[in-house]
C-alpha cells in the first residue's frame, strides 16, 4: 500500500474553519475571564446571566471537540478511499489519460492517483474506476 499526504499544501477550507473557530472559542475565554476579573464585588453578576454564560462555553467547548472528532472520522475515510484505489484501473473524465493506480496521494485538492507510468490523474467528478483492488 503506497498512500501518502502532502503537508505542505496551503490550508484548505476546512483549516481555515477549524482555526476560525479556535480563535472564536479562544476569545470567547479571554471575554469570560476579563468579566469575571473585572466584576464589580459589591455588585456581582446576576446569577441567571452567569449560568447562561457557562453554559454557552460548555456549549462552544463540546462543538469544537466534536468538529475535531468529525474532521478525524473524515480523514480516516478519505484514507480508506485511497487504499481501495491502488490496483484498480482509472480513466481521466476525458478518456485520455488511462492506467493502473501505484500510489495515491492526498493534498489540499483531494486524491491523487499516481500510475504506473507516472502520469497523475486528480480524483474527481467524471473519472472511471474499474478493475478489483490489488
Amino acid at each position: 500500500m503506497n498512500v501518502t499526504s502532502a503537508t505542505s499544501a496551503p490550508p484548505t477550507a476546512a483549516t481555515d474553519a477549524a482555526s476560525k473557530t479556535q480563535v472564536d472559542y479562544q476569545s470567547f475565554l479571554k471575554l469570560l475571564v476579563a468579566q469575571m476579573k473585572n466584576q464589580d464585588p459589591t455588585d456581582p453578576m446576576d446569577s441567571t446571566q452567569y449560568m447562561a454564560q457557562l453554559a454557552a462555553f460548555s456549549q462552544v467547548e463540546q462543538s469544537v471537540q466534536m468538529n475535531s472528532k468529525l474532521d478525524q472520522m473524515l480523514q480516516s475515510s478519505v484514507l480508506g478511499q485511497a487504499d481501495a484505489l491502488i490496483g484498480r484501473t482509472v480513466t481521466s473524465a476525458d478518456g485520455k489519460v488511462s492506467g493502473k493506480v501505484e500510489e495515491v496521494r492526498l493534498t489540499s485538492n483531494g486524491m491523487v492517483a499516481v500510475l504506473e507510468g507516472g502520469k497523475e490523474i486528480t480524483v474527481g467528478t467524471g473519472i472511471t474506476i474499474s478493475g478489483t483492488p490489488a
